[in-house]
């Protein structure tokens, strides 16, 4: 049985459809993240767990008993439910063992300061207990957070956005720790964000949200490998589509080589068979195209980006098609020059062809491409 069955969820402001018949189970113990842009309804399925929103059509079941439906509602606080928000909601007159054992007060004394004490170990924070949250940094703030979350030991944990307010560096490392966390407790947990380096880093699987509908619900492999829709091939990781033609119903060709897959490749519609020249969109990421100065094929070098471990390039065909090669750093090379280039495509995924002509997919911070 599902620790979590959301069945058939709709929910509309208005005129204004926001979920459209959602589906989503997550076993006891699992991890699972929405994931998608802003106005996608992904925090509007979290408030509707929550019972913060009420629904429209569908169920919402937890521990297999019945928490929302259209007309009737569990209560919030009656929903063994922990939540870790946006901004923390710590109290700021208590310390942080007051912070943590404040969901405890219907234990015994011994009983609630024990349990307060073995959270605030969990999370790396034993020593910081007569600490107010001002006197903390904002990973640690959010640390307390979740031990207080979790403090009662709830059905569901939900994590709104938990990391959106940290620099980047501390944001990835505790996204790390905020899963191993969630593990130890063996607790069941959704994460809504919109990045998708934390939906990798916390989650088990992930659904792809996109106007109120979970495109793809997958492990974070698939859907970077293995994309349902151009949407999610789209928004997960980065790559460009370029054109190719269907040679058999495992191969492609496009302008750099052959490319052969072991799951037979979409064609265009209206094509009844493969093996009749169909055009299809070829998604290549930037780990398909590799640098070899060994190879007779070669692209000029258009936009670079120092990663430092790594530089992506942005590299000009013959033809005019643009692709991204993600190459170790010490490979240097000057915007203008060409350098040598092979496919190693382990996962061939295409999509009808588009109209217009296929665009490049434009890597993050492209404007601010650092130069030779």
């Amino acid at each position: 049985m599902a620790q979590l069955q959301i069945s058939g969820l709709s929910l509309a402001y208005g005129d204004h459809p926001v979920v459209k018949g959602l589906d989503l189970h997550l076993e006891s113990g699992q991890i699972g993240c929405l994931l998608g842009p802003s106005g996608c309804g992904k925090t509007t399925v979290l408030r509707c767990v929550a019972g913060f929103e009420a629904v429209q059509a569908g169920e919402i079941r937890l521990g297999g008993v019945a928490i929302s439906r259209p007309g009737w509602s569990e209560a919030p606080e009656a929903r063994r439910i922990g939540m870790v928000f946006q901004d923390y909601a710590l109290f700021p007159h208590l310390s942080v063992r007051d912070n943590v054992a404040f969901g405890l007060r219907g234990l015994a004394a011994p009983e609630r300061d024990a349990r307060t004490q073995t959270l605030l170990a969990t999370v790396g924070l034993a020593s910081q207990g007569q600490k107010y949250p001002h006197e903390l940094s904002g990973g640690q703030q959010q640390r307390v957070a979740l031990a207080r979350a979790l403090a009662r030991k709830p059905a569901l944990l939900l994590l709104d956005e938990p990391f959106s307010n940290l620099d980047i560096e501390l944001r990835e490392r505790l996204s790390y720790e905020v899963r191993d966390i969630i593990k130890e407790a063996g607790t069941t947990a959704i994460l809504v964000t919109h990045d998708q380096h934390e939906a990798f880093a916390v989650a088990d699987e992930v659904g792809i949200m996109h106007e109120g509908v979970i495109q793809q619900w997958d492990s974070p492999y698939n859907l970077y490998h293995r994309p349902a829709n151009r949407f999610v091939a789209d928004f997960i990781g980065q790559g460009v589509f370029v054109q190719g033609t269907v040679l058999s119903d495992h191969q492609v060709e496009v302008e750099l080589g052959t490319l052969t897959s072991i799951i037979p490749v979409a064609c265009g519609p209206g094509c009844a068979a493969c093996g009749k020249s169909c055009r299809v969109d070829v998604l290549l990421r930037p780990d398909d195209v590799v640098h070899d100065d060994r190879s007779s094929l070669t692209a000029e070098v258009t936009h670079k980006a120092f990663r430092g471990a790594d530089i992506l390039y942005t590299l000009r065909l013959a033809s005019g098609a643009r692709v991204l090669s993600l190459v170790p750093s010490h490979h240097n090379h000057a915007l203008g020059e060409r350098i040598g280039i092979r496919l190693d495509v382990d996962h061939v995924v295409t999509f009808p062809p588009t109209a217009p002509p296929v665009a490049l997919f434009v890597p993050e911070g492209a404007s601010n491409m650092a130069r030779h």
